[in-house]
């Protein structure tokens, strides 16, 4: 199952963003990793909901009552999307980072001198730093799982040996949003289960490429952000329903204590919760043309969209690698061997031996392709590849990215051999 030319074709017309050009040529978006761009029917329902049914939560009132059952909804389909039972489980913020500080310093006040939690240097500082400090100010150890060099993913035997019997938390990520490689989070939730110690699941880089299901994977909390799958700024957070219940939550006294609301700190941003729904029913709807049935329910349509993505982006991570590969002054950060394409998603870090990171990415922009450089906040990972402070160039593919785009970077790049 993958996605013809043709079905490309009618994904890439709801996104409006797509028709920019730079000159005589379209723009070619390579910066998805930071924030994909959005479909019309995102758009339309950011407005639509500021037009017709803009009111607070919880009012007597006909625009309220339409605007909560509207978020119900919202909570529903991110359920949908994340494989949960049980969308009161779902609780909306301003992005992961917000989220992941904010529930750091409740899930704290559980632990005591003398507790490990356990963070990598491959992931993302959203999911690093909350950490360090949430246990620094409760007493506990923050051990530090390595990564392996030769092709920048976690090194599991160091993360296993880094889970301990005093280890009360493992903050991990689904996918390394710097160079792609996918993390075996089953595994690792069953080993710090057996150690007694509870999982968070950094998927702001998953959600994109792969299908989620939080029942199968085991994790005890999630964290995404929505601007990361084709919808507006606004973050995601999901726990298993006993801890989310059991925790303290800083909140406001008027605020309720049943969930979901319990999790979520003054007016949310409505507008935007608005149109994460419609991200999702893009997605859905997508499935359904993709697999020729219109009857398929949310989680079903979601199954079929994914599949089809899936295959699609490793034929694109495979262009992309093999012409990569012919080009003598770059170097790929991360897996390379088609044999592993299974093992990462299409990000793809890059640096060049006469270009720094910015100049390349300046370059590229010049030529109306737009990539990212830097260290995309994964700070850990270069500087254990001695990367700092340029970093790297990343090319982050999509489902609404093309061959031709592919083709077109590796010219440009080609031209600086």
């Amino acid at each position: 199952m993958t996605l013809t030319p043709q079905q490309v074709e009618l994904c890439r017309r709801q996104f409006p963003a797509l028709a920019r050009r730079v000159g005589d040529r379209p723009a070619v978006f390579f910066d998805g990793p930071a924030g994909t761009q959005v479909p019309n029917r995102v758009i339309d329902a950011i407005g639509d909901y500021l037009r017709t049914n803009n009111a607070n939560h919880g009012g007597a009132f006909v625009t309220s009552r339409v605007s909560d059952s509207l978020l119900d909804s919202a909570h529903q389909a991110v359920a949908d999307l994340l494989g949960a039972d049980d969308a009161d489980c779902v609780a909306f913020g301003p992005n992961m980072t917000s989220l992941t500080f904010a529930f750091s310093r409740s899930l704290a006040r559980t632990w005591r001198g003398g507790d490990e939690v356990v963070v990598t240097r491959l992931d993302h500082d959203a999911n690093v730093t909350p950490w360090v400090m949430a246990a620094h100010d409760a007493g506990a150890e923050v051990r530090f799982a390595s990564i392996r060099r030769d092709d920048c993913t976690l090194d599991l035997d160091d993360l296993r040996r880094n889970i301990t019997a005093r280890t009360r938390l493992v903050a991990i990520g689904g996918a390394s949003n710097s160079t792609g490689g996918l993390n075996p989070v089953q595994q690792i939730v069953e080993w710090a289960h057996e150690a007694g110690a509870e999982v968070f699941l950094d998927a702001v880089h998953l959600a994109p490429h792969a299908r989620i299901d939080v029942q199968r994977l085991g994790c005890d909390f999630l964290a995404c952000s929505v601007y990361k799958f084709f919808g507006p700024h606004v973050g995601v957070l999901w726990g298993r329903r006993e801890r989310l219940e059991a925790l303290p939550a800083y909140k406001l006294r008027p605020a309720s204590d049943a969930l979901p609301s319990k999790w979520m700190t003054g007016t949310q941003n409505h507008e935007c919760i608005a149109g994460t729904l419609a991200a999702i029913d893009y997605l859905a709807d997508l499935g359904r043309t993709l697999a020729g049935s219109p009857q398929l329910n949310r989680r079903e349509a979601l199954d079929s969209a994914y599949r089809h993505i899936r295959q699609y982006e490793i034929e694109l991570s495979v262009r992309l690698l093999a012409g990569l590969a012919n080009l003598n002054r770059v170097k790929v950060w991360g897996i390379t061997d088609p044999a592993r394409l299974d093992e990462r998603v299409p990000t793809v870090s890059i640096t060049h031996s006469r270009r720094k990171p910015r100049e390349l990415a300046e370059y590229l922009d010049e030529r109306g392709i737009f990539v990212w450089h830097g260290n995309y906040y994964a700070l850990q990972l270069t500087e254990t590849l001695g990367l700092e402070p340029e970093g790297m160039v990343r090319i982050g593919l999509v489902h609404y990215n093309t061959p031709e785009e592919i083709d077109r970077l590796l010219s440009a790049l080609a031209e600086l051999e």
